[in-house]
């Protein structure tokens, strides 16, 4: 059940966004989500994933920008797919593909340019983990990923070992993690034999 109406403005993107209280951040965009948007800089170009998607402020703000056909909205939670599902058609975007998957197990796809999450860094870090490690094996080649967390040793070391590099960027207490994919093999990773 819907309770929440949100009418937001990112960087000049209006949306207009259902909430209920079960869903994260329901009475107010989560200021880690903005900080993570303040850093996002989109190409018309892009294949965008937004990886736990919530009631979908990060995807339909992408959305807006470079076109429904070019972003997919993904959650766990049942809810969350469903009030995302209601915001796209509520801000004129009905052919967003909005998927429940666990992580990646139910997104199709690869070839991402942009995956974007703002994970639970609250709980144990086998979530993180996962969008991390599968992430980068969705990513095209020089595609990238940002995070967003209030934790940032952990984060910072993981992104490194995998993708080779992370800039972070501290923006209002919390910590953007930018990491692009340079290599088909996680950094650091024995050659393939032939």
């Amino acid at each position: 059940m819907l309770t929440a109406q949100l009418d937001v403005v990112v960087d000049g993107t209006a949306l207009s966004l259902e909430t209920a209280p079960g869903l994260f951040s329901p009475s107010r965009p989560d200021a880690g989500t903005l900080a993570l948007l303040s850093h996002v800089r989109l190409s018309p170009e892009d294949k965008v994933l937004d990886l736990g998607c919530g009631y979908g402020l990060v995807g339909l703000w992408c959305a807006k920008r470079i076109g429904a056909d070019r972003v997919t909205l993904s959650d766990v939670d049942p809810e969350a797919v469903a009030a995302a599902r209601g915001n796209a058609v509520r801000n004129g975007l009905p052919e967003v593909r909005v998927l429940e998957s666990d992580a990646f197990a139910g997104i199709p796809d690869a070839g991402y340019t942009l995956i974007l999450s703002n994970p639970p860094y609250h709980a144990d870090f086998a979530v993180a983990k996962a969008f991390i490690e599968k992430g980068f094996n969705r990513l095209a080649l020089g595609g990238r990923m940002l995070l967003v967390t209030k934790r940032r040793d952990w984060y910072a070391n993981k992104l490194r070992s995998v993708f080779g590099g992370v800039r972070v960027h501290e923006t209002g207490g919390y910590f953007v993690f930018e990491a692009q994919k340079r290599s088909r093999d996680y950094a650091g990773a024995k050659p393939k034999k032939p």
